[in-house]
């Protein structure tokens, strides 16, 4: 499965909006889903006027998902700041 085929694969019809990050049935991260799509060809527009799009997820206990991307968490491989820099 190619996250960023332009067809979006038949499990995305029964995709429930998920207003926090994660499996609304049973809380998973994404990062535990099975099979993920991102709706990278029709983006939105934010205030900010930054891009935003749909990422769905086919979560292992069934559920299928979606949020905005805008509403991930940070992500933990962020650059660290080098450890000479926390000396200075």
């Amino acid at each position: 499965m190619d996250a960023f085929a332009p067809v979006p694969p038949e499990w995305t019809s029964k995709a429930i909006h998920a207003y926090e990050f994660c499996c609304p049935n049973c809380r998973s991260s994404s990062l535990e889903a099975l099979q993920v799509w991102l709706n990278r060809r029709s983006p939105v527009i934010s205030e900010e006027h930054r891009r935003k799009w749909q990422e769905f997820y086919h979560c292992h206990c069934g559920c299928v998902w979606w949020a905005w991307s805008t509403d991930r968490p940070p992500s933990d491989l962020t650059t660290q700041p080098d450890q000479d820099d926390l000396r200075a």
